[in-house]
């Protein structure tokens, strides 16, 4: 049976107090040579100096290492061990260090095996706080509550873009109400009602992260805080286009651009909502009749219900000078079908813009001041109370008109009454149609007056 062999014992090294003063001055070891140095102090602490460039000490060649030379518990036979580098470690750290290995050895313990599991326990330590980091839960969140979510993709970007960037890194137990308040404050200031969705958003995670008992979160920081009392009262919106403001909404539309263009003319003439419009697949229409799946209409959970929109021949004529993509079922896309489009900020801005300008222009054909003109905010969803409203103008069944809309009816009418109004619908549709093109196109004895003299203007 082999014999492990012994070491060569210790050379006689010269021995000495160590102090930094004294390692700072020590002289490199001659080439491909190295020589130890050991403590007086302390039973087997010493250095070792190398010939290699040391990058702590600048000018110098001569790497210190402190060492330890002991009887392991694991080898018969006393060796030297590495304790770190000076400069990566103190003098008075590796006396500690050394101090704290012979104590273990006192006791039969390799210093070795204890500094692995402590290594070990390191790192799952980190792996547990990157499980329970906000950007570890948010994405577990994204992947398991969003993709079925009609406003999914929305709730998505408010994630990434807001709080992910805010606390990406942060554990989830470790962020407080203040944290929250920080960025929901930040926001009411320019819009209240994303600041509104925001903590709502905020709010639905934390509160999901709970239900899964496995990040360490038992209390939600957003439980306290209310909206009415950090936002403020929930104004319902009132804000209506009038005719001369929807005819420059509806030129503004004619003239925007593919996708873009055609969306806010589908909204003006369906009452559907923004995405279940831009989100609008081709294998969804049919035989004039667009049915928006329960996925993507508005509704809690199970709640929600397919919407069949029939179409007016003015939608239809929309759709089809739409171009058809082999790529995606998409028609609004501008991914080539692959991907539904997202209306920006940019792209309301630049609809609002020669919106104005056409209203200036109508106003310098009244003779009126066109810089006095300006035309009061408003958001794509106003396009739905603006059908909503433009229906009881027409007289249309309040009912039929909240079918369009897909509302649901309150109470025990809307568990039971499932009536469709389909054919009441189409008609009211086509009606609402009808008013449109009277708004857009306006009779002969206006056409001179109003078309023509806009058309000579900058629009």
């Amino acid at each position: 049976m082999h014999q492990p062999t012994a070491p060569r014992a210790r050379k006689k090294n010269p021995k000495k107090y160590l102090a930094d003063r004294a390692l700072k001055a020590l002289p490199p070891a001659k080439p491909g040579t190295r020589y130890e140095i050991w403590d007086t102090v302390l039973p087997g602490f010493g250095v070792r100096v190398s010939d290699a460039p040391d990058k702590g000490r600048p000018g110098k060649a001569g790497r210190i290492m402190f060492i330890l030379y002991a009887r392991f518990p694991s080898s018969p036979y006393p060796s030297r061990r590495a304790l770190g580098l000076y400069g990566a470690l103190s003098l008075a750290q590796a006396r500690e260090k050394a101090s704290e290995w012979l104590a273990l050895i006192r006791k039969g313990v390799d210093p070795a095996v204890v500094e692995e599991q402590a290594r070990q326990a390191a790192l799952r330590q980190q792996a547990l706080a990157r499980e329970r980091s906000f950007a570890a839960v948010a994405e577990a969140f994204i992947a398991d509550k969003l993709p079925s979510e009609r406003k999914g993709r929305e709730v998505e970007r408010d994630l990434r873009n807001v709080f992910l960037s805010a606390w990406g890194g942060k554990a989830i137990d470790e962020i407080t109400d203040l944290d929250v308040l920080v960025i929901i404050n930040a926001k009411k200031r320019s819009a209240p009602a994303q600041a509104r969705n925001l903590l709502g958003t905020a709010g639905r995670l934390f509160d999901w992260a709970i239900d899964q008992r496995v990040y360490g979160l038992n209390t939600s920081p957003c439980d306290r805080l209310k909206p009415k009392a950090i936002i403020g009262e929930k104004i319902a919106r009132q804000r209506r286009l009038n005719d001369d403001e929807f005819f420059a909404f509806l030129r503004a539309a004619r003239r925007l651009r593919y996708p873009y263009g055609p969306v806010y003319q589908l909204l003006a003439l369906t009452g559907l909502r923004l995405n279940e419009v831009a989100g609008a697949r081709w294998s969804e229409i049919r035989n004039g009749v667009l049915i928006v799946p329960a996925a993507r209409m508005k509704g809690r959970e199970a709640q929600a219900r397919d919407h069949a929109v029939p179409l007016p021949p003015a939608a239809i004529a929309i759709i089809d000078k739409l171009p058809r993509f082999q790529r995606g079922n998409f028609l609004f896309s501008t991914s080539a079908g692959a991907k539904p489009v997202c209306i920006s900020s940019k792209i309301k801005t630049e609809l609002d813009a020669r919106m104005l300008r056409t209203l200036r222009a109508m106003a310098r054909m009244r003779g009126d001041d066109p810089a006095a003109v300006v035309l009061e905010p408003w958001v794509n969803h106003d396009l739905r109370r603006c059908v909503r409203s433009g229906l009881s103008a027409l007289k249309i069944d309040h009912r039929v008109a909240e079918a369009i809309l897909a509302h649901k009816p309150q109470g025990i009418v809307g568990v039971y009454d499932v009536h469709s109004f389909f054919d009441e619908k189409r008609d009211a549709l086509e009606r609402w149609a009808a008013r449109l093109q009277s708004i857009g196109e306006p009779a002969p004895s206006n056409v001179v007056k109003i078309s023509d003299k806009i058309s000579s203007a900058r629009t």
